[in-house]
């Protein structure tokens, strides 16, 4: 009998130990997990009874909570939504969504986060309201302001990313058109079910953030990448030579590439062109010679040192830019001017050039600065940190050197600032047989010691169909960030 005691107690406690190691699993290594599952309704349920934190951008709070009388107990508010949405996103407890830093961030900003334990724990000891913790983002709202009117006050669909090369931190990352998030988030689930619809079927996309979220032909901003592949490769510098030709057709292949505006390099008589006046003037014909010398290998390695092919987590999820594999002669020479076989998101754009102006070291783009509880504690801070150096700091000063050559006096002179150097590359791509070209500007300033990376991005032509070039049209909305950036 008391062998058969003792039996028994052995598998009790071994049950027991199981079953105290399997909630401790739970409880503690897949807690965070489980908490930020979408599927874990629990979650968002318990979200209702705690005021949401704020979201912070240079003091302001762009999103907040009030209290309400209905089942929710609290409304998610947003000031200046249109111009903050794409960032924000929107907590709709009633319609059981979420979207951007409100879904990304939704455990700090509900106090259920692991770093929010003893601010939540503090909360139930002392009976205070349950609060969710501040996100304080790296944004500066005059900066994200000025690039936000610059767009919409010329009606563009586009994104400005603005950004510190020096840490990553993103100064201002606008998409336009904008939405009001506040429509979205109201507890009368039909007129916010209503309001998500019109904005989904809205021309220009207002739901998606089209500076981190939306793929698009690079067009010449993208000589940048191939110059510092052919810099890297140690074969060329900015005076070698190409044929300076109205027109290039690649051997094997039939179409003809040709130079914007129609004609030689800069309009030179000389037979030959060097790199450096290939990018100044941003001609096709010599890049595209180099591309087929380098090969598309070579500018694919390099493209994915700079982080093409890969996403990153600002903590707002981003769509990876492409570049094709295994290319023919007419696709590697279209990628030497960026199109074709190759697509970017202006964040991507923004990062290698940001690289290019602090010396060859990219950092990783930082979107959140700190966690802050109820009580003002720093719950989490995010540092900068390195993606990588995916140039040395000769080839960046080379590249910037060519740079600073085409703002000062070629294809991206509408970048201009009066007594500073600005390094600059604009882009005018092309899309399907008669859509509108995408417009684009990216560069930093003061270019011998840059304090700001900003990249312009205009979608469908700008309204001018495939009149409309980067220089006439986004060159001057960087100039504007760049002043107001200066001006501070």
């Amino acid at each position: 009998m008391t062998k058969e005691i003792r039996r028994l107690s052995f598998i009790v406690i071994c049950m027991f130990l199981a079953l105290f190691v399997s909630t401790s699993v739970i409880q503690v290594v897949q807690a965070q997990a489980l908490t930020g599952d979408e599927r874990n309704k629990r979650t968002l349920y318990d979200s209702y009874d705690v005021r949401r934190g704020p979201i912070i951008a240079g003091g302001e709070q762009i999103a907040r909570s009030t209290a309400t009388n209905d089942t929710y107990r609290y409304q998610r508010v947003y000031d200046d939504s249109e111009i903050w949405a794409g960032i924000t996103g929107w907590f709709n407890p009633a319609l059981n969504s979420a979207t951007g830093i409100e879904q990304s961030m939704t455990q700090e900003l509900s106090g259920l986060a692991p770093t929010s334990f003893l601010a939540r724990l503090n909360q139930i000891v002392t009976g205070k309201e349950a609060r969710g913790s501040s996100i304080e983002l790296t944004l500066d709202p005059d900066i994200q302001r000025v690039a936000y009117e610059a767009l919409t006050s010329q009606g563009y669909d586009g994104a400005v990313v603005v950004s510190d090369p020096k840490t990553g931190r993103i100064l201002a990352l606008v998409s336009t058109p904008g939405y009001d998030a506040n429509a979205v988030a109201s507890h009368d689930g039909t007129a916010a079910n209503a309001a998500a619809n019109e904005y989904a079927a809205a021309e220009g996309d207002p739901l998606r953030n089209k500076a981190i979220d939306q793929l698009y032909q690079p067009g010449s901003t993208f000589k940048l990448v191939v110059a510092a592949a052919a810099l890297a490769s140690g074969d060329y510098t900015m005076d070698s030579t190409f044929d300076n030709t109205a027109t290039y057709t690649p051997k094997g292949t039939t179409r003809e590439i040709g130079n914007a505006p129609y004609g030689t390099c800069g309009g030179s008589s000389s037979d030959k062109v060097t790199l450096a006046d290939a990018i100044k003037y941003s001609c096709n014909v010599p890049m595209a010679q180099l591309a087929i010398a380098l090969g598309d290998d070579a500018i694919r390695e390099q493209a994915e040192k700079f982080g093409f092919n890969s996403s990153f987590d600002l903590p707002l999820s981003t769509t990876a830019s492409t570049i094709g594999t295994d290319l023919d002669a007419g696709q590697t020479a279209r990628l030497g001017f960026g199109q074709n076989q190759i697509t970017a998101t202006p964040l991507q754009v923004n990062m290698y050039t940001a690289a290019i102006a602090n010396g060859g070291v990219e950092m990783n783009p930082l979107l959140v600065d700190q966690v802050v509880g109820d009580d003002l504690s720093v719950q989490k801070k995010f540092e900068p940190s390195e993606y990588g150096t995916p140039i040395d700091a000769d080839v960046a000063k080379d590249v910037t050197e060519m740079m600073v050559s085409s703002v000062a006096g070629g294809a991206a002179s509408n970048a201009r600032i009066e007594g500073v150097d600005v390094a600059g590359k604009t882009g005018t791509a092309e899309n399907g047989e008669g859509d509108p070209y995408t417009l684009w500007f990216t560069g930093f300033a003061p270019a011998d010691d840059p304090e700001v990376a900003v990249t312009v991005m205009v979608a469908d032509g700008g309204g001018q169909g495939q009149s409309g070039d980067g220089n006439s049209i986004a060159a001057p909305i960087a100039k504007k960030v760049m002043e107001a950036v200066l001006a501070q």
